[in-house]
C-alpha cells in the first residue's frame, strides 16, 4: 500500500476563497409588514446579502425581476447593483435612506416599516472584500445568486447559520452585532462555494482555470510566492510542460498571458499591503522582487493606474472617515 503524500497538491480554489476577507459596511435587521418595499442604492465594490428569517420577499434588480426569496433562502447581489425588495410585485419601494431607522451602532441598524399586514423579517448586509485579489472571483459571479436552502438537505449548514442569526437578531444581546456580522461573512462565503459547486458557469474562465490540474497549480505557485522571479519557462518547468504549450493553455483558460497575470497579482498583493499594513514603497519593492523602488513604482502605476502613494492616501482618508463616523 502506497504511503500518503505528506505534501498533497495545493487547492487553488480553496486558496482563492481565502482572499474573500470581508469588511462590513452596513448591516440591518428589518421588521416589515405588508404592503412594504425597500430600494437599496448601488454600491460599487460591495456585495449585498439578504437573509429571510420569516415571511418572503420579491427581488428586483435594475435590469430585471428576479423572483421570490422564501423563508430559509439567501439572496446575494454580488456587484453592488441597486435593487428593490417588496412584499409583492408592484408594491411601493421608497429609498431605504428615506425611512426611519433605529441605529444600534455605526454599522448596524433596525428598520421597522410597512402597512400592518403579513410580517416579514430580514437580515441584510453590504460587505466589501478587503483583498483586491478577491476581484478575480467576484467579477465572474452572476448579477444575483439565489440559494434555496430550504429545498436542499445538502445545505443544512445554511439552516444552522440562519437559525443562529435569527436568534441573535430577535434579541440583540451584548456582542450580538459582532456575532451577526461574523455569521454574515460565513454565510456569504458558503453561498459562493455552493454556487461554484452547482453552476456550470463556475467551470469556465478564471474559476475553470483553477480547476485545471496544471494551470491551477501554476496559479497557486504564483499566489504563494509572488516575489519569485517567475518566467514562462520556469513555470512550465514546474509543471513538466513545454513552454509554448503552457503559455497557450494559460492564456486560453485564464484570459490573459501568464506574465501579465504575474504582474497583476504582485500589484494586488502590493495594494493590500499598502491599505492594510501601511507598507512603504521600499518594503514592497524588496518583498516583491523588484531591483529598485523606481522599478516597482513604474510597474505599480502601469498595472493599477495610480501611484502607490495615492493608494496609501486613499486608505488613510477612509480610516479617518470611519473613525469620524464611529465618534458621532
Amino acid at each position: 500500500m502506497e504511503a500518503p503524500d505528506p505534501f498533497p497538491p495545493a487547492d487553488p480554489l480553496g486558496e482563492a476563497l481565502h482572499f474573500l476577507r470581508m469588511n462590513g459596511a452596513y448591516y440591518c435587521r428589518s421588521e416589515l409588514t405588508a404592503p412594504w418595499g425597500l430600494t437599496l442604492p448601488p454600491m460599487p465594490g460591495y456585495l449585498w446579502f439578504h437573509v429571510v428569517t420569516s415571511g418572503r420577499f420579491w427581488l428586483e434588480t435594475e435590469e430585471r425581476e428576479q423572483g421570490w426569496i422564501q423563508l430559509g433562502d439567501l439572496a446575494l447581489v454580488p456587484h453592488g447593483e441597486g435593487h428593490s425588495l417588496r412584499s409583492e410585485p408592484g408594491a411601493p419601494a421608497p429609498h431605504i435612506l428615506d425611512l426611519e431607522r433605529e441605529p444600534v451602532s455605526d454599522r448596524y441598524e433596525i428598520l421597522r416599516h410597512g402597512g400592518g399586514g403579513a410580517p416579514t423579517s430580514l437580515i441584510c448586509g453590504a460587505v466589501r472584500f478587503e483583498h483586491p485579489a478577491a476581484g478575480n472571483l467576484i467579477e465572474i459571479l452572476p448579477s444575483t445568486i439565489h440559494i434555496e436552502a430550504s429545498r436542499s438537505s445538502r445545505l443544512e449548514w445554511m439552516q444552522s447559520i440562519l437559525r443562529l442569526m435569527a436568534s441573535e437578531a430577535g434579541e440583540l444581546r451584548p456582542g450580538g452585532e459582532a456575532v451577526i456580522t461574523r455569521l454574515g461573512d460565513i454565510l456569504v462565503i458558503q453561498a459562493i462555494r455552493a454556487w461554484i459547486q452547482s453552476d456550470p458557469a463556475a467551470q469556465r474562465g478564471w474559476l475553470g482555470a483553477l480547476h485545471d490540474p496544471q494551470i491551477g497549480r501554476a496559479i497557486s505557485n504564483i499566489h504563494r510566492d509572488p516575489a519569485r522571479p517567475w518566467t514562462v519557462a520556469s513555470l512550465a518547468q514546474e509543471l513538466a510542460m513545454s513552454r509554448s504549450a503552457f503559455a497557450a493553455r494559460f492564456t486560453e483558460l485564464v484570459g490573459e498571458p501568464v506574465m501579465s497575470y504575474v504582474a497583476r497579482w504582485r500589484m494586488h498583493v502590493a495594494v493590500a499591503a499598502l491599505k492594510e499594513e501601511g507598507a512603504t514603497v521600499s518594503q514592497l519593492a524588496d518583498r516583491l522582487g523588484y531591483r529598485s523602488e523606481a522599478a516597482f513604482s513604474r510597474a505599480f502605476k502601469r498595472v493599477i493606474g495610480v501611484s502607490p502613494g495615492a493608494i496609501r492616501k486613499s486608505a488613510a482618508e477612509q480610516d479617518r472617515a470611519h473613525f469620524a463616523a464611529a465618534a458621532r
